[in-house]
């Protein structure tokens, strides 16, 4: 059984790191303490096990966490995440969940941090939520080097000959600022640059963020920092990070944020934080590295969980296509996240702001409109059994659901074939989790081997087939490009790219590329606009709709209500 550390006091007051670490199967040389209660974790442990999930009636059981279409308000996958892993240790099962970080851009924002809440949180909440250990700034500095070296090589006489309208690397930094989103840069004198127009990314929206979330040890790093493609030449040529010598100091900044972080849940149990890609553009899923970290851990039986951003449309395929192609771990069965408000929403006769309460109408009982929104629900299950995975619903509770509502949800479930539980994270952490916990259990003891999932396309499709199929899945009559998309995966094809995976970029909020359109909607097509190339992280990826990879702050955003208590030093405000 896991031990389960105390979750006791505030933020001066130290927990046993090495006691945390050994619930989670890492002996105490592989854990460098980062304060009071956070730890970096030695890849060295690596090298101890060859252990990894890739199957077998005796590996551990590799769960993930996925979800129906969110809404503004989202569905709670990191909180049932939580919850499930706190049900599962109270069920004397060894379980260790690995999470994405949280970006301080949205928890400044609207969305709030991405640590869960009430009974099924990460502590410390405020390190999960403000800088941890300073990986994202490490990332943001590295990939700003580069932006820096590409200027600095064109005012000094541009040896390499880049033709400035291809540069296609931003600048980054993590914080919303939509007056970031255009600029011109080497405005001044002479001395200060060549004058060109730029950009700036969300720092989880670098590629460099997607590279440390594949890389498989130091060495893959360097590797795919070093194939970074940030333009072309006047004559056609891709210009790598490689090229403008930038890669090696690049990789010497990343070092140390290779290596996972270890923090606990309310509950005590260990948890592996590390990376955060943006959903959209990127896989939108935690590291291979803390992946593999946890299998070495929790050992044969053992139980990780992880989390894959969005629903079953966008994070899971990613979860499948890129993270489990390069980890080669295997999934045991897919945990599908479902609320009353999701379906009721999804029943398009609701709208919603984000930022904004819940329509008060919705909050009233109404199982036909559970029913009518239930299509999406159905629409994930079909895309996870698409993969080759079991899928299990859990139909996260919020206090204001009514009984007929989640009996209606798990008849749908059941009619569908699929396991179902109704669980409570919030409101009573791994406790309100053990129906959830136990099926889990049950499902995976049944399933046996993990699941050979299988991808939406084959490796050696051409990129529009790809495009074509993952339009398909989402359930699409076919694909639009525009003819800039259509020249440059062209240029691609041309260039040996063709064979790289392909991420859709489109809205979370629907199956289509419309945020508007709810349910399952059906008689439209996929329109991409823009086509882009992430040669270090290895797939390219279509842009559909108006998508932003910089977003912007509300009238009111969250930065406004945060705050520090001056007497005892507590963070104030953070969600």
């Amino acid at each position: 059984m896991t031990q389960v550390i105390a979750a006791t006091g505030g933020p001066h007051v130290p927990i046993d790191l090495h006691a945390l670490a050994a619930s989670a199967g890492i002996a105490a040389e592989h854990v460098i303490p980062h304060g009071r209660d956070v730890a970096k974790i030695d890849l060295r442990v690596l090298e101890s096990s060859e252990h990894v999930c890739s199957g077998g009636a005796h590996a551990p059981h590799y769960v993930v966490v996925t979800a129906i279409t969110p809404t503004p308000f989202g569905e709670g996958k990191t909180t049932t995440a939580i919850g499930l892993a706190q049900g599962l240790t109270r069920l004397g099962e060894r379980a260790v969940l690995t999470l994405r970080q949280s970006a301080m851009g949205p928890t400044f924002g609207i969305k709030g941090g991405a640590g869960g809440s009430g009974g099924a949180r990460i502590l410390p909440a405020e390190r999960m939520n403000l800088h941890l250990t300073g990986d994202f700034h490490a990332i943001t500095a590295a990939h700003n080097l580069l932006s820096a070296m590409i200027d600095n090589h064109l005012y000094h006489g541009n040896e390499l000959d880049i033709d400035e309208r291809t540069i296609s690397w931003p600048r980054v930094l993590d914080v919303n600022d939509r007056a970031l989103r255009h600029i011109v840069t080497g405005l001044g004198s002479r001395i200060d640059g060549i004058t060109r127009q730029a950009s700036f990314d969300i720092t989880p929206a670098s590629e460099l963020m997607v590279i440390m979330s594949l890389a498989t040890d130091l060495a893959d790093l360097r590797r795919r920092l070093g194939h970074i493609v940030i333009g072309q030449s006047r004559s056609g040529e891709w210009i790598s990070a490689e090229d403008l010598k930038a890669a090696g100091a690049m990789c010497a900044i990343l070092r140390d944020a290779l290596e996972p972080n270890l923090l606990r849940t309310g509950e005590g149990m260990p948890v592996l934080v590390h990376t955060g890609p943006f959903g959209n553009i990127a896989t939108g899923c935690s590291s291979v590295i803390a992946d593999r970290v946890a299998a070495a851990g929790v050992g044969d039986g053992g139980y990780i969980l992880t989390e894959a951003g969005f629903g079953s449309d966008m994070g899971l395929e990613r979860f499948i296509d890129l993270k489990c192609a390069v980890s080669r771990m295997r999934p045991s069965l897919a945990v599908v996240v479902v609320t009353i408000r999701a379906l009721k929403a999804h029943s398009g006769r609701y709208r919603l702001v984000s930022g904004k309460d819940l329509p008060e109408e919705m909050l009233q009982e109404n199982v036909e409109d559970v029913r009518v929104g239930a299509a999406n629900l159905l629409k994930h299950l079909q895309i996870v059994r698409g993969f080759g995975i079991t899928p299990v619903v859990a139909i996260n509770v919020f206090p204001t659901d009514h009984d007929s509502e989640i009996e209606e949800v798990t008849r749908i479930a059941h009619d569908a074939g699929a396991r179902v539980a109704a669980c409570h994270p919030v409101t009573r952490g791994g406790e309100g989790c053990l129906d959830l916990a136990g099926t889990v259990v049950e499902a995976c003891q049944e399933a046996g081997e993990a699941a050979c999932p299988r991808p939406v396309y084959e490796s050696q499709d051409d990129l529009r087939t790809k495009i074509a199929k993952l339009a398909e899945l989402y359930g699409a009559d076919g694909v639009d490009y525009t003819p800039a998309a259509s020249r440059r995966l062209d240029d691609y094809e041309r260039s040996d790219f063709g064979n790289l995976p392909v991420i859709v970029a489109k809205t979370p909020l629907s199956l289509s590329a419309e945020p508007g359109l709810k349910g399952v909607p059906t008689g439209w097509r996929l329109p991409v606009r823009e086509v882009r190339l992430a040669a270090g992280a290895g797939y390219v990826y279509a842009i559909c709709g108006s998508l932003s990879t910089m977003p912007g702050l509300s009238s009111h955003p969250a930065a406004e209500r945060i705050d520090v208590d001056l007497d005892t030093g507590q963070i104030m405000g953070l969600r």
